[in-house]
């Protein structure tokens, strides 16, 4: 079982209120309380840019498409890289979808 550094009960009860959301209408409905839209369009920009990474895609390709900074792109391929692998499951569960 993975261990992240930022568990707690509160984050388990966090995580456990996401596992109960049930498509994506209840995704949007949760999400518009929980987080500013600003915070949403980062993720949502975040996993497009580890996407785009996981092809093969290019900085300046990437800061083109997405308009993220080399800054944030940096950061996510950081965490492909060394992470804990979190990118990786959702883009391969992602892909099994499509």
């Amino acid at each position: 079982m993975y261990h992240s550094k930022m568990e707690s009960l509160s984050m388990d009860r966090f995580f456990d209120a996401l596992l109960t959301l049930e498509s994506r209408e209840d995704c949007y409905r949760f999400f518009e309380d929980v987080a500013t839209a600003g915070e949403l369009e980062d993720m949502a920009q975040r996993l497009e840019v580890a996407e785009l990474l996981a092809e093969g895609g290019r900085y300046n390709a990437i800061v083109e498409k997405t308009g993220a900074s080399t800054a944030t792109i940096s950061r996510v391929n950081k965490c492909l890289q060394y992470g804990a692998d979190g990118y990786k499951l959702v883009i391969r569960r992602l892909g099994r979808k499509e």
